[in-house]
């Protein structure tokens, strides 16, 4: 029988630790970032915001932006458009031009100041997610759109999976206990449902591929990326990670490839109500 992480609600919102040890500098979001080389087919993520940005002529805040992928990218294509990043990690901010910290449930915009408002892959970090998809539809001005991005409950069980076979081998059982799960708190499925009570018009694109590796090191990166909740994994977090680099050797040899399913998605929200926090 397996055992889920203490409080995973209370680990995965911990302001300290977030601005800190799990996004203190830009390092462990690279490594996530970086295993979607190997997927196919490769969604072009910064892209799908840039071409849901036409239309929008107002300033743009880049909502929990972290090393700025998203921010760089419609900079680049949308010059025009006024930008500020924002992240509650100071630190994580340090490459990121005209940056603010602020927290997504307490926004530093006036009421209905922005054009848009991307979300892309951080409302699972905000601790009461209502509050922070209020701020969302608070900000934007009458036909403003916000764009959100998460995973769906199935995407990357192949890692869940890994994980916890490396650690019962660690701890000498069938299994070991789940590793802190980040996008569980808002999935694709509850993501509808979460932002439906501000926004009247969701449309849901889904990014379904397969991530195929021939070398083990990029989903090592991956799981030593949770480095920042290792003390609450249950398990030995170095020797686990150690014994999951075996495994995924092991099936590379027998295999060709160690293959990972994902399923990820983006909403275009339009339509906010007048929102209150």
């Amino acid at each position: 029988m397996t055992t889920q992480p203490a409080n995973d609600d209370a680990l995965v919102t911990d302001r300290g630790l977030l601005s800190t040890k799990a996004y203190g500098t830009g390092r462990h979001l690279a490594a996530r970032q970086s295993l979607y080389q190997w997927q196919t087919p490769r969604h072009d993520l910064p892209g799908i915001v840039v071409r849901e940005l036409a239309g929008v002529g107002g300033p743009v805040a880049d909502v929990g932006c972290g090393n700025g992928r998203f921010t760089a990218r419609v900079r680049e294509e949308r010059p025009d458009l006024p930008l500020v990043p924002v992240d509650v990690s100071q630190g994580i901010l340090a490459g990121v031009p005209g940056a603010v910290v602020a927290d997504a449930e307490q926004l530093p915009f006036a009421g209905g100041a922005l054009g848009a408002a991307l979300a892309l892959h951080m409302l699972y970090h905000a601790d009461d997610q209502a509050r922070a998809v209020r701020e969302l539809g608070r900000v934007l001005s009458p036909g403003g759109v916000a764009i959100v991005s998460t995973n769906s409950v199935t995407d990357k069980r192949e890692l869940e999976s890994l994980w916890k076979r490396a650690a019962g081998d660690v701890l000498g059982t069938p299994e070991g206990p789940d590793r802190v799960r980040l996008s569980a708190r808002f999935t694709l499925e509850d993501a509808p449902t979460v932002l439906g009570t501000v926004f009247g018009d969701i449309r849901t694109i889904l990014l379904p591929g397969v991530i195929a590796v021939t070398d083990a090191e990029p989903v090592v990166a991956h799981l030593a990326s949770y480095e920042a909740w290792a003390d609450r994994m249950g398990v030995p977090f170095l020797e686990t990670v150690g014994r999951a680099r075996e495994r995924v050797r092991e099936t590379i040899r027998a295999e060709g490839a160690f293959r990972v399913t994902c399923l990820a998605g983006v909403l275009v929200c339009r339509g906010a109500r007048q929102a209150r926090t």
